[in-house]
């Protein structure tokens, strides 16, 4: 039997190539609304997929706005933008209506850019295409370095994008973020007609453009970490006013909310229930010099709490619309929880078969909810479509799911 040698030491992989600086420099920060323009009239004259992506400063601002966007094409080359100081991006969307963009995992990118004013009619992400390709890791630096062979700079995902002026090693990073998004969107769209899986990327693609945005959270103060071990509504109460009181000063000054008060000191705080400025204060989490100058704000906050009427408390649990969560269902409903465990068997496997992660391959909310109720078996298919499942998903998985809800039904063999 012939030997396949070439992972050996006798023959290498040959070393990813480190990308350190665009291959034709990059313009900007651009900030003239005039030079904006002028780029508009260049892009309405080019031709082909453009690539973008956007940096944000989520771990320093309150604001999810984009503090630069980055935007390669293959004949105008690449341009990165100021939005804060351009306030408007919408002059784009002319020259870009029929064009693809190519971005990387466009649902963290596509509210700041429409925030912009910029809205794609057609795209393709490079991170979903990875994921539907059963590739082991999507990152950005990881598929350009399998797919490409080249290796991208980093270290300032994380930076606080807000900063003026901007660093040049920063905007080297960022210009380099799009330098090649065209080229992996070529690899990734061959490999995905490679596995027969391109028209499903594209039905992917389609949702993601169509999708509504998402609607206001209810309650978000119930997302402070650390709330799970607060039972007490009147303590919820404490945790609800210290939570919207940081929120009001977080959205005031433009400071990401953990900056201002971390979630661990509202815990503490509703969990201490303190009576004065001293006793606040003397809780660790309160004791540093921001706190003690912010104390009669939280003091006051702890005392509107203490202050409300039982008939104004939060209840302990926001009544959540759809099945309780999966670990209660053997308690609640043992059928559902049967129906959903072989269910899940049966969309695990189908998953390893297509190399297709089990969360893109039909929602695992669909599913429970679907289980929880004991759908119908002719009306499986109806309510994936309802549910928003594309039509891949639901020719792949419809049978899948009406056969294990049936073996699920079946009783034991004797």
């Amino acid at each position: 039997m012939p030997v396949d040698d070439t992972s050996s030491p006798a023959h290498p992989e040959p070393a990813p190539v480190p990308l350190l600086a665009p291959r034709d420099g990059f313009a900007g920060p651009l900030t003239d609304p005039l030079k904006l323009h002028q780029l508009a009239e260049k892009l309405a004259a080019g031709s082909g997929p453009v690539a973008l992506d956007a940096e944000r400063a989520s771990g320093f601002r309150y604001s999810p706005r984009a503090y630069l966007v980055q935007l390669r094409r293959a004949d105008v080359g690449t341009v990165l933008l100021d939005p804060i100081a351009l306030g408007d991006l919408a002059p784009l969307n002319a020259p870009l209506r029929d064009t693809e963009w190519v971005l990387h995992a466009a649902s963290q990118d596509l509210p700041c850019l429409a925030d912009a004013g910029m809205h794609p009619s057609r795209l393709f992400d490079t991170e979903l295409a990875g994921r539907l390709a059963g590739l082991p890791r999507v990152g950005l630096g990881p598929l350009v370095e399998q797919m490409l062979g080249l290796t991208l700079e980093k270290g300032h995902g994380a930076a606080d994008w807000s900063t003026r002026p901007l660093p040049d090693s920063w905007l080297t990073y960022a210009a380099l973020d799009v330098e090649v998004l065209v080229e992996l969107r070529d690899v990734m769209a061959e490999e995905l007609r490679r596995q027969g899986k391109l028209d499903w990327a594209l039905e992917e693609f389609a949702a993601i453009v169509a999708a509504p945005p998402s609607p206001p959270r209810v309650d978000p103060w119930r997302r402070t970490s650390g709330i799970h071990k607060i039972r007490n509504r009147r303590a919820l109460a404490v945790i609800r006013e210290l939570w919207q009181s940081r929120d009001q000063m977080a959205t005031d000054r433009d400071i990401a909310p953990h900056r201002i008060l971390p979630d661990t000191a509202i815990v503490a705080g509703a969990t201490a229930m303190p009576n004065s400025i001293d006793e606040l204060v003397a809780l660790p989490v309160f004791s540093g010099r921001m706190q003690r100058r912010q104390a009669p704000r939280w003091l006051a906050a702890i005392n509107r709490a203490r202050q409300l009427p039982d008939s104004a408390l939060p209840p302990a649990t926001l009544e959540v619309e759809g099945p309780p969560p999966a670990s209660r269902w053997k308690e609640k409903n043992p059928e559902a929880a049967a129906r959903l465990t072989v269910v899940r068997e049966a969309l695990t496997a189908l998953s390893e078969q297509v190399s297709v992660p089990l969360e893109n391959l039909v929602s695992p909310d669909l599913v429970r909810r679907i289980c929880w109720a004991d759908t119908a078996r002719d009306e499986v298919a109806d309510r994936l479509r309802l549910g928003g499942a594309r039509n891949w998903q639901v020719e792949l998985t419809s049978e899948i799911i009406v056969d294990a809800l049936d073996r699920a039904g079946r009783p034991p063999a004797s």
